[in-house]
């Protein structure tokens, strides 16, 4: 009987609790619905309201274009410098437990190009280095010497007649070489060529040249060969977000002679800026049977780079 008791005591207790707990939850199941409602109404606004925004972007854009006079000149300089330093002494996990490093990197980049109204004029630079200097201080007869860990340099000029804005007829002329331990123009590549060039988007060049001689100059004693062939070169550039910017650019050679005396160079670089000042990396791949070949290499290996350091970027337009 008194457990009977207990129980109808504890029951009358607990059913204020209940039923505010049940009100309780319907106010908030309302005021849910309620401010989903709401909020499905503001993204159907801020939906028409983005498409108007990015509909007067193009339209001031579309304007600035044709009340900017010709000739239109636009003019920059991109850079990247990595550099990094160790020493250990006496580390005896290390198989050489006392060693010191230094490796220094450096990419620019300069471009000028020049738009008229039924033509352009493209014009870059590029240039990479980079130095390694590893000392064992043990072993005295080691070269601990910087010696050269990257070395390129590339320049360019594309002259189009535009048949349309995306469209033009096209003049190409690219040279290449590497600049340190006499290796300027030893070997050194100048491509010139003709076709025609398609420009899909503002941040993308697309370069496809079907008349195309591959000048080879060397004097290695490895036989060098110039070639005719086709050039395909791409570049393009993109903000992924702000304040992450991507370059990236390929130029290839196929030859029409043999596919040894074919070449490619891919390089992409990816950097970071606020007011001119980041981080950047630059990656380069390259393949060049000839080259393998002049270094004693039967596989033409994949070249490749990369430098991580400290970016910089001067633009004027």
């Amino acid at each position: 009987m008194k457990r009977m008791l207990w129980a109808s005591w504890t029951i009358l207790l607990l059913l204020p609790a209940i039923a505010l707990h049940a009100q309780t939850e319907e106010a908030l199941m309302a005021e849910k619905e309620a401010k989903s409602t709401t909020l499905d109404s503001l993204q159907k606004e801020l939906k028409a309201l983005t498409k108007q925004v990015d509909g007067l972007k193009s339209d001031v854009a579309s304007l600035t274009d044709q009340l900017t006079p010709y000739p239109r000149w636009e003019k920059g300089l991109l850079g990247n410098l990595g550099f990094s330093i160790s020493n250990f002494d006496n580390w005896l996990p290390k198989e050489q437990p006392s060693t010191s490093a230094v490796n220094i990197g450096i990419t620019s980049t300069a471009f000028i190009n020049g738009d008229w109204e039924n033509a352009f004029w493209r014009n870059s630079a590029n240039l990479t280095l980079g130095w390694l200097k590893f000392d064992n201080k043990r072993d005295e007869a080691e070269n601990d010497e910087f010696q050269v860990a990257a070395d390129n340099f590339n320049i360019s000029s594309l002259f189009g007649y535009k048949l349309s804005p995306k469209f033009a007829i096209s003049a190409l002329s690219e040279y290449r070489t590497s600049v340190l331990d006499g290796k300027l123009n030893n070997p050194g590549y100048l491509d010139i060529g003709v076709g025609a060039t398609w420009t899909p988007a503002r941040n993308l060049t697309v370069v496809v040249h079907p008349l195309n001689y591959n000048f080879v100059f060397s004097e290695e004693e490895f036989d060098f060969e110039s070639s005719l062939g086709a050039k395909v070169v791409a570049d393009y550039t993109r903000s992924i977000v702000e304040g992450l910017n991507w370059k990236s650019n390929f130029s290839g050679f196929v030859s029409y002679e043999d596919a040894d005396f074919a070449n490619w160079t891919w390089v992409n670089t990816l950097s970071t800026a606020y007011k001119g000042i980041g981080i950047g990396l630059d990656i380069g791949l390259r393949s060049n049977k000839q080259e393998a070949l002049n270094a004693g290499r039967d596989d033409n290996p994949l070249q490749t780079y990369w430098i991580l350091g400290l970016s910089y970027a001067i633009s004027s337009n």
